[in-house]
């Protein structure tokens, strides 16, 4: 296999897991907000609800 195949095949893969990540952070935060917390899950998007959960790490 050629140096330019295995560099494009690897980034490849690497975006495919930096996808896979964001897509089951945004699913674990939509279901952990919506179900357990009691809350609407597309309120995840608005930044005041960020503001308040990053509030309890200051």
């Amino acid at each position: 296999m050629s140096s330019m195949r295995y560099i494009v095949v690897t980034l490849l893969k690497i975006l495919v897991v930096i996808s896979l990540v964001l897509i089951l952070f945004i699913t674990g935060t939509m279901i952990g907000y919506g179900i357990v917390g009691g809350g609407d899950p597309k309120d995840v998007f608005n930044k005041e609800v960020w503001t308040h959960i990053l509030d309890f790490f200051k």
